[in-house]
């Protein structure tokens, strides 16, 4: 019907392949529209399991539920599946007890997080967040901050009150910390930090790209700013980034069905 499910799986006797007949459902999330019906999922660091779910889709969030803290979209949810059927709630959780929030959220303010990732070397929570119709945005949140974060959508799109013409108090909310405006892509695609080893230049750079425009940067921190620095662009319709067990790094491209490594080109000269 157009729900976002979440569903568990055991492996089978090939390690590799899941056991088709062993679906348990977790989670089931009604979808209003057929738009910003998912993000990702992650274990953390902490064990726990992290759900970003859109805001349900249309256009500016016309149900509010990104603010709503009694609907599970719009946001990062955090849950226990090593506990409880079928699943617990993190007594760690912000909103865990009864206090008119959904126990499940762990941050909120979101429009559409399409992928998230944990830094696998520190732990720091990186999220991309789909803008309306000017902004697109990375969010960063160190490693051992509490849950309970407001993204600001749809009180704020970017760096910036939405609309841009509006008026609003930005103190509140988490900003992100690289954004690009819509001119320069349509739709963001989260990807990962670089902890592999084939490529040393590229190690500790946090990759991401744009669904529209083929185009991959990466950021990382200077001092108390950040430097955004587009590393390629390619014919790409880029859906995900991924990285295997040695912490190297991979790209979607759903246009041509295919999955490309990221690789340092060697640079000559001085």
């Amino acid at each position: 019907s157009g729900d976002t499910q979440v569903v568990r799986y055991a492996v089978s006797g090939n390690p590799n392949v899941a056991n088709a007949g062993s679906a348990t459902p977790v989670l089931s999330v009604a979808q209003p529209f057929d738009n910003h019906n998912g993000g990702d999922l992650h274990f953390g660091p902490d064990g726990y399991l992290y759900i970003s779910l859109g805001d349900g889709g249309s256009g500016c969030d016309p149900d509010d539920n990104s603010q709503n803290g009694a609907s599970l979209l719009g946001k990062l949810l955090r849950i226990d599946v090593n506990s409880g059927s079928p699943y617990a709630i993190p007594p760690s959780n912000p909103y865990a007890g009864p206090d008119g929030i959904a126990d499940e959220i762990w941050a909120l303010g979101l429009r559409n997080p399409w992928r998230f990732s944990f830094d696998r070397l520190t732990g720091d929570l990186w999220i991309a967040d789909v803008g309306q119709n000017a902004y697109e945005e990375i969010n960063f949140v160190p490693a051992g901050t509490a849950g309970g974060l407001n993204f600001g959508w749809p009180l704020t799109e970017g760096m910036h009150c939405y609309p841009e013409s509006a008026t609003c108090d930005q103190s509140p909310y988490v900003r992100p910390v690289a954004e690009y405006p819509r001119s320069g892509g349509c739709s963001v695609t989260g990807g990962y930090v670089y902890r592999g080893s084939v490529s040393p230049s590229l190690q500790g750079l946090y990759f991401f790209g744009d669904f529209c425009t083929g185009r991959v940067w990466s950021l990382d921190r200077q001092g108390d700013s950040w430097r955004m620095t587009e590393q390629l662009q390619q014919a790409l319709q880029i859906s995900s980034f991924g990285e295997d067990e040695a912490g190297e790094m991979y790209v979607v491209g759903i246009n041509q069905g295919e999955l490309y490594r990221i690789l340092a080109t060697p640079r000559t000269g001085s």
